[in-house]
């Protein structure tokens, strides 16, 4: 269906201390250069140090886009050199794709297996430590330039340079963008809520989410409906 033109480039890494606490990440990676198994939880030999929130099958590979590095080196020219493809922690880059291409429930071939695209990305604190400025991970989350998850629906070996290809893709697509888009809204319509969380593919926990705030709208709608209707009375004579 669409084809990266760009060889791949495949990251991994184990867990080291990131200063200045020296807590533990998962978020260095090395480029891999030689063919490494594909899993339900990811490539062999990666590791997440705080498996509450990082790893696991709902995200078992990160990708982040190649383009989004010219970006954040231009807003932290501080970390300029060590804002290549692979810092962010992600496990898989080839350029070409981004937010705005890519939708929940597309299935790609990477070498033997067949991953999905599940969720966005959460930035967190490590990602400013990672690279001694303040306010990176915000910034990434602001812009919503996150990246994504892949599931593994079918495990199998890979290698670095291998085609990366969409194979399959829902009938009406939400991309990550739309996703980010609709979930940094003030008030979004509780519908379309519900309407996105009903996307084939998408993590259950993302469901979840989606669904509790289109209830909460709700309730919210219906205790200031009126409110919002409600006329001021006329002033009594002489206070006009």
């Amino acid at each position: 269906m669409s084809n990266c033109n760009n060889p791949v480039r495949l990251f991994q890494g184990g867990i080291r201390p990131l200063p200045p606490e020296n807590r533990p990440t998962g978020i260095f990676k090395q480029e891999v250069q030689q063919p490494v198994w594909v899993g339900t939880e990811g490539l062999a030999g990666d590791a997440q140090a705080d498996r509450r929130v990082h790893g696991g099958p709902e995200k078992a590979l990160h990708q982040y886009p190649v383009a989004h590095y010219a970006t954040l080196a231009s807003a932290f020219p501080e970390a300029e050199d060590a804002l290549i493809p692979g810092s962010l922690g992600e496990n898989l880059s080839c350029p070409g794709w981004d937010e705005a291409n890519l939708a929940i429930g597309d299935v790609f071939q990477l070498g033997d297996a067949r991953i999905q695209v599940c969720q966005p990305r959460t930035p967190c604190w490590k990602i400013d430590h990672r690279f001694g400025v303040n306010g990176m991970a915000q910034f990434i989350a602001e812009h919503r330039i996150t990246g994504w998850y892949y599931r593994v629906l079918e495990e199998g070996a890979a290698e670095p340079g291998d085609g990366f290809e969409r194979i399959g893709r829902n009938p009406d697509p939400v991309t990550i963008a739309d996703l980010l888009i609709l979930w940094a809204e003030h008030r979004p319509d509780p519908e379309r809520l519900v309407a996105v969380s009903r996307t084939p593919g998408l993590t259950a926990s993302w469901v979840t989410r989606l669904q509790d705030r289109a209830e909460r709208l709700r309730q919210i709608g219906t205790d200031e409906a009126p409110q919002l209707f409600r006329t001021r009375p006329d002033p009594e004579p002489g206070k006009a």
